[in-house]
């Protein structure tokens, strides 16, 4: 009898030591954190690892996570600044950085951030206009986490950042946006076919005038070019006709040149009494046309004084 007592002491007291050290080792896995309370008080907060509790006295109060959480914020009806009614949902990321202030700051931080941010964001969604509202996301994203994150430090939480996801406008509000947009299309579409339009006319003038403008020179140059054709044609036959003038002159200045005057002048003159003999039946002609001496000397004075010869030529 005393023996079985005597065991199940034993098993009992075996069964307390077990329970004793269930109760007050404690092992924390990593990225998380435990807030030990003694007495029904904050004790401390365990990070990752092994740690011993005081049995009986020590309790883990609360558990947190310390990686990044992401929240859905369900979506909710706003009114923008142009008073019309859209539905807006978006994602929310935090992390916690304090667990002590996480379990006594709030009672749920968790609902406390969600319904900040729904708030938040229909007072910035009141200040911009339905159009601009998909323009500017980012702006809108931003003002959010400011504005939570203000709010969630007392929680020990850190709001990293907010992107909404979806803006649902009214189903007449699309159809109108999609008008508007079919007609900003079309406007454009005439812009542009107009401008096109334009352009090829004005390239079309601007070929034109420098078409003109070519032609006008290539005439000016023809001209030119004609000018100092004709220039040069006058100057040389001016130059032949002294270079010939010159050799005549010469060669009445040389033995016999009188004498070759002379019979080349009666030459031409009975030449030309004869071609005048042939035009015409009647004509009036001078009464010393036949005297060929007389025109030899008349033409013997026009020579300059030296030249050679002064024979008189027989009649």
């Amino acid at each position: 009898m005393e023996l079985n007592t005597v065991m199940v002491v034993a098993l009992a007291l075996a069964a307390l030591v077990v329970y004793t050290i269930y109760r007050s080792a404690v092992v924390v896995p990593q990225q998380n954190a435990f807030v030990v309370e003694r007495l029904g008080r904050f004790a401390s907060s365990l990070n990752a690892g092994f740690h011993i509790l005081i049995p009986f006295i020590d309790r883990i109060a609360y558990r947190h996570s310390m990686k990044e959480h992401a929240i859905d914020i369900p979506e909710q009806v706003c009114i923008t600044r142009d008073n019309v009614q859209v539905g807006v949902d978006g994602v929310l990321y935090l992390q916690v950085l304090d667990p002590k202030l996480a379990s006594y700051g709030i009672g749920n931080y968790i609902f406390g951030i969600t319904q900040l941010a729904q708030t938040t964001l229909r007072s910035e969604m009141g200040k911009i206009d339905l159009d601009r509202t998909f323009e500017e996301r980012s702006l809108i994203n931003a003002c959010v986490v400011e504005e939570v994150d203000k709010a969630s430090d007392a929680w020990g939480v850190k709001v990293l950042r907010y992107e909404i996801k979806n803006i649902t406008p009214p189903d007449d509000v699309l159809s109108a946006m999609e008008k508007q947009m079919r007609a900003e299309r079309e406007k454009r579409a005439v812009v542009l076919t107009s401008e096109g339009e334009r352009d090829a006319k004005i390239n079309e003038a601007e070929g034109v005038k420098q078409q003109v403008i070519k032609q006008s020179e290539a005439v000016k140059q023809q001209r030119i070019n004609e000018a100092e054709g004709e220039a040069e044609a006058i100057t040389a036959v001016a130059r032949a006709t002294a270079e010939g003038l010159r050799e005549v002159a010469n060669a009445l200045q040389s033995q016999g040149g009188s004498d070759a005057m002379q019979l080349r002048i009666a030459e031409q003159y009975i030449t030309e009494f004869g071609k005048l003999a042939q035009a015409g039946n009647t004509f009036v002609v001078p009464a010393s046309l036949g005297d060929i001496g007389g025109m030899i000397a008349l033409a013997k004075g026009m020579l300059p004084d030296g030249a050679a010869g002064t024979r008189t030529p027989s009649a």
